[in-house]
């Protein structure tokens, strides 16, 4: 079977869901983080999928306005000790970090498939 004969998918849903972009059956990731070799459903090859540090730049640059925000305000608020950041905003922040990188990486991987991204090349 080649790509014409399966339907569409729809990024973003299969992506948040680690699913192959071609088939949405499939698995995407192997671990955590790994991206699997090819679906398992469909035999789709992932070796095209490189998304690179993108995922980590906008779940590091979002988190880090909250978790800032989140430090200040309890700062200025009640001027705790330092266990106190230790306990609430350290925690904070490896949620906000770890927990949308899965799912992020995998949105980015299925729209580099829908929109076919590949790497940049100059012809001459």
């Amino acid at each position: 079977m080649n790509a014409d004969h399966y339907p569409p998918q729809e990024p973003v849903a299969t992506g948040l869901a680690g699913r192959c972009p071609r088939c949405g059956q499939g698995r995407l990731f192997n671990g955590f983080l790994s991206v699997a070799p090819s679906c398992g459903v469909c035999g789709l090859d992932f070796s095209f999928a490189d998304a690179a540090d993108g995922p980590a730049f906008f779940i590091m640059t979002a988190a880090g306005v909250a978790v800032v925000g989140f430090a200040l305000w309890l700062e200025l608020t009640y001027e705790p000790s330092f266990w106190v950041h230790l306990v609430t905003t350290l925690p904070l922040a490896l949620l906000l970090c770890v927990l949308p990188l899965r799912p992020l990486k995998g949105v980015m991987i299925a729209l580099q498939y829908v929109n076919k991204a590949e790497e940049g090349r100059l012809e001459r």
